[in-house]
């Protein structure tokens, strides 16, 4: 309603300065208010297209065609008709038709359009990859396991276009000065008929003060600042965002998944008395080489990381939720929860006691030849840089940031800690989450509230501004969420409040920039030095300035 009322306000005020003009036999005038109202909405369309060029560079960069293997024999076909379970063939230098698992092939894939991390993929067998994602080597054997339309690309790309439909609350305001800059207008026409009795004065107050730079220049200005972070790979799902973002003063973070890296890490190996950590290390890592486990896998990267190339294990047996047991250079290896370990080997119960201590988290225990070895811990890491993002973003005016979380406080105040977050709560349920930040906005403060986890949604929808990860979040915190940034980095958040501050800056400028321009010309054609024809003219150069400030917002900070 305030759109179509400011846009009505605009051209009723267009439309009474033409009529006026040929009625006042100005038909040069008229006829160049004619041309320049309508330039004016071509230069809007030009304008708007170039902000929304991130959009259109997404769409044209989607994957089209894809090659279905069936029967051996490899077809074409539009990646709209993949279904589910489909085998397809992906040959260097192609692109990921859908969502897939590899069932073939070794290769590496440039994931940086979805998760906007630079570094190659390395893609085996039971690797999981994003349509869009750029095939690099060799060629892959996939599996699809979603249809194209709900391939991670494709909703980045609906992000995107539902981020550019949506209208930003000073977009409104601005609206609602063009709908009371029209009578405003009128009451100076009016005043200046009385003063001079002079229509032609009158007529060039009305040229020179539609209001159109206020609704052609904030617009542009709020989808160039929109596309600005889709390049960032931020998408502003609200328009609303935008603004609010720029205005907030306190950030509140999710810990698991968010801060930290969201999957538990060796942390430290804590060898028996006789043993070496990276031995032991080593030779676990050998057993767990075939098990898809979790902790398993995070063993074995471990290793590698420690550059200890694990042996070779054999008559391995994996007990699901366990552990697994395998033999190494001769001897008997066992590795899993306590339980486990202490079923086969219950003289081994005193030793792991006095290597746990008191310590309470996640571990693993090993024992070789039915003797205790080593006891190995995990914990989830802080992730890398964040004390310098947490910085930056008390430097761009954020006067406190929080840490909340369900984990145990013990936890949560180690990585507070280690980022340098001076506020932080665990042991808390969602609904904890959401009262801390409704408390904190009833006291007047604009909440920024980052997560990734569904536990995170409800306090993402009541934020001033919700912000999920869609890296590891699910569905429902991306839908609760006002933006999301693409891939698993939390600290462009930093670049999305400048980009907001900057954007809404540059949208008050062309605002006021429009009713100063439009104010003073409106007193010089009152006392007749603009005639019509020159503030015709002169009403669209104000419409170009305003627009042309507008777009700055589209270009890099």
């Amino acid at each position: 309603a305030g759109v179509a009322a400011g846009r009505l306000a605009a051209d009723l005020v267009a439309s009474f300065a033409i009529i006026m003009a040929f009625a006042l036999d100005q038909s040069f005038a008229g006829l160049v208010i004619v041309v320049m109202q309508t330039g004016g909405e071509a230069l809007e369309r030009i304008a708007e297209g170039r902000a929304s060029r991130a959009l259109r560079d997404l769409e044209a960069a989607a994957p089209h065609w894809a090659h279905r293997i069936r029967d051996d024999v490899v077809t074409d076909l539009t990646v709209d008709t993949i279904v589910v379970g489909d085998t397809l063939l992906v040959r260097p230098g192609e692109m990921i038709p859908c969502d897939a698992t590899v069932t073939a092939g070794q290769s590496h894939v440039d994931a940086s359009t979805m998760t906007g991390e630079p570094v190659p993929i390395s893609a085996g067998p039971g690797v999981p990859l994003m349509g869009g994602a750029l095939n690099l080597e060799g060629p892959l054997t996939l599996r699809a396991t979603a249809p194209a339309a709900e391939s991670q690309y494709h909703r980045i790309v609906e992000l995107v276009r539902s981020a550019q439909a949506s209208k930003a609350p000073l977009q409104r305001l601005a609206d609602r000065y063009a709908v009371w800059f029209t009578p405003l207008t009128l009451a100076v026409c009016a005043l200046t008929y009385l003063v001079t009795q002079d229509p032609i004065r009158v007529l060039a107050v009305l040229v020179v003060a539609t209001p159109c730079p206020l609704i052609l220049a904030t617009p542009i200005a709020i989808v160039a600042g929109i596309n600005q972070m889709a390049r960032r790979h931020v998408v502003i799902r609200r328009g609303s965002a935008l603004e609010q973002m720029g205005h907030a003063t306190i950030v509140v973070f999710d810990k698991t998944g968010t801060l930290t890296l969201g999957k538990p890490q060796v942390s430290r190996v804590i060898p028996a008395p006789g043993w070496d950590g990276d031995t032991v290390l080593r030779i676990a890592a050998a057993v767990e080489q075939g098990s898809g486990h979790l902790l398993a896998r995070t063993l074995v990267e471990a290793a590698s990381r420690a550059e200890l190339k694990p042996p070779l294990a054999v008559d391995v047996v994996e007990s699901p939720g366990a552990g697994v047991t395998g033999r190494v250079d001769g001897h008997t290896i066992r590795v899993g929860a306590l339980s486990f370990v202490i079923a086969a080997h219950p003289g081994s119960q005193a030793e792991f006691a006095r290597l746990s201590g008191a310590n309470a988290g996640l571990r693993a225990f090993v024992t070789i030849d039915g003797h205790a070895a080593a006891v190995i811990e995990y914990a989830d890491r802080a992730r890398v840089g964040m004390p310098r993002f947490i910085d930056r973003l008390r430097q761009s005016g954020i006067r406190r940031v929080l840490l909340l979380s369900g984990d145990a406080q013990a936890n949560v105040d180690g990585i507070a800690d280690a980022v340098g977050i001076d506020e932080a709560h665990g042991d808390l349920l969602p609904e904890d989450k959401v009262a801390t930040v409704e408390a904190l906005m009833r006291n007047g403060e604009r909440v920024v509230m980052v997560g990734d986890g569904t536990n995170d949604a409800p306090a993402l929808s009541a934020a001033t501004v919700g912000v999920a990860l869609a890296s590891g979040g699910s569905g429902i915190t991306a839908e609760a969420a006002d933006a999301v940034i693409l891939g698993d980095d939390p600290s462009r958040l930093a670049e999305a409040i400048d980009i907001s501050r900057r954007t809404m800056r540059i949208a008050r400028q062309s605002i006021w920039g429009g009713l100063v321009l439009s104010g003073i010309a409106m007193g010089f054609a009152m006392f007749g030095m603009i005639p019509p024809a020159v503030g015709a003219i002169l009403q669209e150069a104000v419409d170009v300035a305003v627009i042309v400030n507008a777009l700055r917002a589209a270009r890099s900070m």
